[in-house]
């Protein structure tokens, strides 16, 4: 069966769907086609004891102000994260309480991981989010990995880990997969490091009562039966007339498209003609991180009541981080964890063997009230057929300085959007939004506005 529209938009997660929004807005005619049977991508909600929980994407930061414009626009609400009382990390096997953001350390190692931040704030902000691979040292910083980098200028141990942990925390990858040019870009696009890991003033700032994926639905009902669910993409075909988009038996025309999909899922369509190498072989090299989250339910939040905030933090260990997850409302006590890099991909497809293992790790953590929750569930990823992983895509060394030309450039009527092609935020609900009004302008302007 043939369908024709002026645009279609492959992808409902948050960048294909505000994509879509805005091209309405302008007046075009626009389909989305989305592979699952709901919106949202990587933002998935559900009804979990008496509250409504995040098994993806969940937090938001005072500075991202699409998405904060959006939420007031859907009528939705925040509510504070909760971080105060005590913290926990886990280092080395041996269990440390805390206050504040920066974890207990020797002094040798605090004074390294101070003296660390202040370079990588510095050298950050060399990096170009429009053309990173254009910045005066992104050959060497991309040649690699933040492993690498951190062996030869972090010398305290203790610093490395902590450096280590929030690598994980923020990327869902271990530091010698990702190249440390692509390490200083995302610091750069979301404002750096620090900015990334805290709470207050930070990117885990604020939660939104109901579920993110309210935003993701709230979009979507806007644009109605615009949007195609269950229609995943096999193939894009662009010709003389246009472009072809076929899903099953069901085909689209459409004179421009918009991809909104993470590189490593946008390169599993066939394209005719083929893309060119550049952004094929990007395709190839830029994997999803691995990460799997877990939330237990109890009777009482057993951790306040001793004074903890139900964060947590560990350099080893299969449960890398750890927060508070009670309700907006009380009525239900929480804690989220996750699985995250080898750690998520060696508990990836044994939901049995996880559950036992993240309560114990909660347990060691904050006391063993943690192994008998009234409630349990996890959202394993790496496993999701239409996802392949989270949070984000990993760039690997060599990829931005050999491919990232590629990664915004559009293929004739082919157009990038998705949170890996976001200058700000990038890996963000953000990030997620900005690319997707970018791709939208692209397509605008080609269309003749």
């Amino acid at each position: 069966m043939a369908h024709d529209a002026e645009v279609v938009v492959v992808g409902a997660g948050l960048s294909g769907l505000a994509a879509a929004r805005e091209l309405v807005a302008r007046g075009h005619d626009v389909r989305v086609l989305e592979a699952r049977e709901r919106v949202g991508g990587r933002t998935l909600s559900q009804p979990f004891g008496k509250d409504v929980i995040d098994l993806g994407g969940q937090w938001v930061g005072p500075d991202q102000r699409r998405t904060l414009r959006l939420i007031e626009a859907l009528g939705l609400e925040t509510f504070p994260q909760r971080h105060e009382g005590k913290k926990v990390l886990m280092l080395g096997g041996e269990r440390r309480v805390y206050r504040g953001t920066i974890p207990r350390v020797d002094l040798a190692s605090l004074l390294v991981m101070q003296g660390t931040l202040t370079r990588l704030e510095r050298l950050r902000q060399e990096v170009s989010l429009d053309a990173p691979w254009e910045s005066a040292r992104a050959e060497g910083w991309d040649a690699e990995t933040l492993a690498s980098w951190m062996g030869r200028n972090v010398p305290a141990r203790g610093a490395r880990a902590l450096l280590e942990i929030a690598t994980r925390a923020i990327f869902a990858c271990e530091p010698s997969e990702l190249s440390f040019l692509h390490f200083l870009f995302y610091l750069n696009s979301g404002g750096g490091l620090m900015r990334l890991a805290e709470v207050e003033g930070g990117a885990q700032e604020r939660r939104i009562a109901g579920g993110a994926q309210q935003l993701a639905k709230g979009m979507a009902a806007a644009l109605g039966e615009r949007v195609v669910l269950g229609a995943p993409v096999s193939s894009i075909r662009q010709d003389a007339a246009g472009v072809r988009v076929e899903s099953g038996a069901r085909r689209w025309r459409a004179r421009r498209v918009i991809v909104a999909l993470p590189p490593a899922l946008a390169g599993r369509i066939a394209y005719a003609p083929a893309l060119p190498a550049a952004r094929d072989q990007l395709t190839q090299r830029v994997p999803m991180g691995a990460a799997i989250k877990c939330v237990a339910a109890y009777d009482r939040p057993f951790w306040r009541e001793r004074g903890f905030s139900g964060e947590a933090v560990s350099d080893a260990g299969p449960v890398r981080l750890v927060f508070d997850d009670t309700s907006h409302d009380g009525r239900q006590a929480a804690l989220v964890g996750f699985f995250l890099g080898h750690s998520a991909l060696r508990y990836s497809g044994q939901p049995a063997e996880r559950r036992r293992v993240f309560l114990e790790r909660l347990a060691a953590m904050f006391g063993p009230e943690a192994r008998r929750p009234a409630l349990y569930v996890d959202q394993d990823w790496p496993a999701e057929r239409h996802s392949r992983g989270c949070y984000v895509g990993v760039f690997g060394p060599g990829t931005w300085t050999g491919h990232g030309a590629a990664l915004r450039k559009p293929v004739g009527a082919v157009h990038w959007a998705g949170t890996e092609t976001a200058r700000e935020w990038c890996g963000y609900f953000e990030g997620a939004l900005e690319a997707g009004e970018r791709a939208a302008s692209e397509v605008a302007r080609a269309l003749g506005e």
